[in-house]
C-alpha cells in the first residue's frame, strides 16, 4: 500500500429528519482512498469530518508499506496506533473506512468481486426499508412506505418512534397504526426507538406494538445498558435488537453475555471494518443468533453475503440516497434483496461519481 488519504462529503437531507433522540439536516460521509500501484480502493464511514483527520494524521503512515493482501495486519496496526487517541468513536470510524478500502483494493488487485474473495454464503442479501422519521407528516410517511412496499417490493419496513425521548407515546403508537394500515398485514413491520424510552415505558409501549404485529423493536432503551435491554427483551413480544454503536469486538461480547438481543446489529463503518464485522458475525453465530448490518448498505453487502447467519441489511433512506449520489455502481433493492452474487465488478464495485459528487466535497 503506497498512499492513503481521507476526503469529506456533506449532503443535505431532502427534508428535516429526526429519530427518538437526535435531529439532523445533513449527513457527512468520510471517504478513505488507498493507492496500490495502478489500483485504487475505497471505503467510507458516516462520521464527522474529524474522521478524515484521523485517517491522514494517525493512520496513513501506519498502513503505508503494508501489503494490501494483509488486511488483518493493517487493521491491528491501526488499532494500536489510535490507542492514546481512544479507539471507540471517531477513531474506530476512521479505521473502519480504511479497512473497507483495503479489502476493496485487495479484491481489485486479485481481479475479484469482494464477495468472491470472502467466499459467498448466499447470492442475494435481504434488506428492509428504513426511515419513517419522527419529523414526517402522515402523507410523507405513507409515500415512503408505499415506495418501499409497492414500488420496490421490499417485504419489511421500519419507522422511528420514541419521539422526543419518549415523551410522545400516543403519537408513536398512532404512527405505528398508520404504518400497518399502509403496508398491510403481510409486510414485516419494525420500529426503532434509538434508546428513547425508559425500561418500564418500553415494556408498556411494546404491548401496543404487539397489537399491530411489530416484530422488531430496535433499541427500546439505550444500548449503553445491556442489562436493561435484556430486562425488556424478557417481557416483550417483538425481537429486541441493538448493536449499531459497537466500536470494539469486546462490546459485542458483553452484549451477548447479557442476553440483551434477539438479533445482533453491527455497523461495518464503525465496528472496525469488514475485518471485525466478520468476527462479530461469527461471535453472534456462536451464540445461536443472526446478525443484521446497520445502515451503509453498499459498504456491507459483500461481507453480508459471506456470512451464513445474516438476517438482513438496513436499506436506510439517507444512506441509499447518498450512496447513489456519490458513487457509481450502486445496487437496486427490487424484490427486497441485493443481488450481489451476480456482480462481476471487482472489489465493492463502487467508484466515486466524479462531477456528480464534487459539489458535496467539503474537505
Amino acid at each position: 500500500m503506497e498512499r492513503l488519504a481521507g476526503e469529506v462529503y456533506t449532503v443535505p437531507t431532502d427534508t428535516p429528519e429526526a429519530d427518538g433522540t437526535l435531529a439532523w439536516d445533513s449527513t457527512t460521509l468520510v471517504l478513505a482512498t488507498v493507492h496500490c500501484g495502478t489500483v485504487t480502493g475505497l471505503g467510507y464511514t458516516y462520521a464527522p469530518p474529524a474522521a478524515a483527520r484521523v485517517i491522514d494524521g494517525l493512520l496513513a503512515d501506519v498502513v503505508t508499506g503494508i501489503s494490501v493482501l494483509d488486511v488483518p495486519r493493517a487493521n491491528e496496526a491501526m488499532a494500536r496506533a489510535v490507542r492514546n487517541a481512544g479507539l471507540p468513536g471517531v477513531a474506530a470510524q476512521a479505521l473502519s473506512a480504511v479497512d473497507i478500502a483495503l479489502w476493496d483494493a485487495k479484491a481489485r488487485v486479485l481481479g475479484l468481486p469482494l464477495v468472491q474473495l470472502l467466499g459467498a454464503a448466499r447470492d442475494d442479501v435481504p434488506v428492509y426499508g428504513s426511515g419513517g422519521f419522527t419529523t414526517y407528516g402522515d402523507s410523507r410517511l405513507e409515500r415512503q412506505l408505499r415506495d418501499w412496499v409497492e414500488t420496490e417490493g421490499i417485504p419489511r419496513v421500519k419507522i422511528k418512534i420514541g419521539e422526543s425521548w419518549g415523551r410522545c407515546e400516543d403519537r408513536d403508537l398512532r404512527r405505528v397504526t398508520q404504518a400497518r394500515a399502509v403496508v398491510g398485514p403481510k409486510t414485516g413491520l419494525y420500529v426503532d426507538a434509538n434508546g428513547g424510552y425508559g425500561m418500564k415505558q418500553a415494556v408498556r409501549v411494546a404491548a401496543g406494538l404487539a397489537d399491530e404485529g411489530v416484530v422488531w423493536f430496535e433499541e427500546p432503551v439505550s444500548s449503553d445498558h445491556p442489562d436493561a435491554l435484556a430486562a425488556v427483551r424478557a417481557q416483550v413480544t417483538p425481537d429486541v435488537t441493538a448493536g449499531e454503536y459497537g466500536y470494539t469486538l469486546s462490546y459485542f461480547r458483553h452484549m451477548l453475555a447479557a442476553r440483551a438481543v434477539d438479533c445482533l446489529q453491527a455497523d461495518v463503518t464503525r465496528c472496525g471494518g469488514i475485518t471485525v464485522w466478520l468476527r462479530v458475525a461469527a461471535l453472534a453465530q456462536s451464540h445461536g443468533l443472526e446478525i443484521s448490518g446497520h445502515c451503509a448498505p453498499h459498504a456491507h453487502v459483500h461481507a453480508a453475503a459471506a456470512v451464513p447467519n445474516l438476517r438482513h441489511l438496513e436499506w436506510f433512506h439517507d444512506h441509499v440516497r447518498i450512496e447513489r449520489l456519490l458513487f457509481d455502481g450502486t445496487l437496486d433493492a427490487d424484490g427486497g434483496s441485493l443481488g450481489v452474487g451476480q456482480t462481476q465488478a471487482p472489489g465493492l464495485g463502487l467508484s466515486i461519481a466524479g462531477e456528480r459528487a464534487a459539489p458535496y466535497r467539503t474537505g
